[in-house]
């Protein structure tokens, strides 16, 4: 799914300067007209664009991790007076400390992390992460959605949410029963993560939105970007990136940017090996997940603990709209990260682990535990 529509906004600042949106839009346009690599050329790329990221990351003692098969800033939460958090009494005290987090594994509700990417990309990106998970002692996955990745489906015949996200929704029915694990989705891959917390409330412990799309009750994912793009029935008339898979005279099904539009867009701070890898790797973009409406209910997805995680320096989903969207849908926990572009993953790697170790280590509110013990105690005796 995605959230590359930050393309067409109206303004875009960074530090004191303004970028219009013809600028951008004209940038995009000459940059269409370069010449295409041939398909051999970038398979190899694409080999050696893997290449390099592996060896990068085996360099600073990394390991890549099997489950891809299937410069640390400060990172801090909103501290006391946000109107964003709603229980910050259940964030341990290490969450506001510089200092990394002492983490005991004995100690945690569950190891299993679950990493849902975003629009266009696929379990690959995930490959620093997965690495700094694992050398932590904690058990990471990452899935490819439908159509993304190495899922062999076709973008143009994906129809709906449920579609795109029942690699997710089939992972977690196949968890055993007593089994939980944290979702972690990146960009438009928040609404994936959205429709499992509502599908399947019972198999997650906590859900982590990095700058993603945590929508609310009866919002798409496309209404995040609302502000930037006037409407979403302007989009579809104006927009030059969409695909028109079954025909130009039946509805887009897809999108895809150019290559220089996305470096902008995702990649301001990424490494240059990380934005090669990612060029040869990403798909076009359904559609249709990206403009329905979401279903959430108090009742599933509301008795998830849900935690944001901000970059500063994002291109793609401002500060201004993350801000807007804890502010509207207020998280149990906010986090920052100074400097991180779209994908800190590839920018912020470090700093995206620490936080995810704090987040692993917060314990349910003593409430939440009780009422836990109360239902199996009850369910208990039903069936003695």
């Amino acid at each position: 799914m995605g959230n590359a529509f930050r393309c067409m906004s109206r303004k875009e600042h960074r530090g004191g300067a303004a970028v219009s949106r013809s600028k951008r839009m004209g940038s995009a346009r000459s940059a269409r007209g370069a010449g295409k690599l041939t398909p051999a050329e970038e398979e190899l790329l694409h080999r050696q664009a893997l290449a390099m990221a592996i060896h990068q990351h085996l360099d600073a003692g990394g390991s890549m991790s099997r489950r891809i098969d299937a410069g640390g800033s400060m990172s801090r939460r909103i501290g006391p007076g946000s109107t964003s958090s709603r229980r910050r009494g259940d964030l341990p005290d290490s969450v506001t400390n510089a200092k990394a987090a002492q983490i005991v594994l004995e100690n945690l509700e569950t190891k299993k992390i679950v990493l849902v990417h975003g629009e266009g990309f696929g379990a690959w990106c995930w490959y620093k992460t997965i690495s700094l998970l694992e050398e932590a002692g904690l058990d990471p996955v990452a899935l490819d959605l439908t159509g993304s990745g190495i899922d062999n489906a076709d973008t143009n015949s994906i129809a709906t949410l449920a579609d795109y996200s029942k690699p997710l929704i089939d992972y977690l029915n196949k968890l055993p029963e007593n089994e939980k694990v944290i979702l972690v989705g990146h960009s438009c891959g928040g609404a994936s993560v959205s429709y499992a917390l509502e599908q399947c409330p019972e198999k997650i412990s906590k859900a982590v939105f990095l700058t993603a799309t945590m929508v609310k009750d009866g919002q798409r994912p496309f209404d995040v970007f609302s502000e930037e793009l006037a409407s979403a029935d302007v989009f579809l008339q104006e927009s030059q990136f969409l695909l028109y898979g079954n025909g130009k005279d039946k509805p887009p099904t897809g999108l895809m940017f150019d290559k220089q539009q996305i470096k902008g867009l995702y990649f301001n701070q990424s490494p240059s090996k990380d934005t090669a890898l990612a060029a040869v790797s990403m798909r076009p973009i359904p559609l249709a997940p990206i403009m329905e409406k979401v279903s959430l209910s108090p009742e599933n997805y509301g008795t998830v603990r849900r935690y944001f995680i901000q970059t500063l320096d994002d291109r793609m989903l401002s500060p201004d709209v993350q801000e807007k969207l804890v502010r509207e849908n207020p998280p149990d926990g906010i986090f920052k990260i100074k400097g991180g572009d779209h994908c800190p993953f590839f920018s912020k790697p470090q700093s995206l682990n620490k936080i995810l170790l704090e987040i692993a280590q917060i314990q349910a509110p003593a409430t939440l535990l009780l009422g836990k013990a109360k239902a199996e105690e009850e369910n208990t005796e039903k069936s003695s």
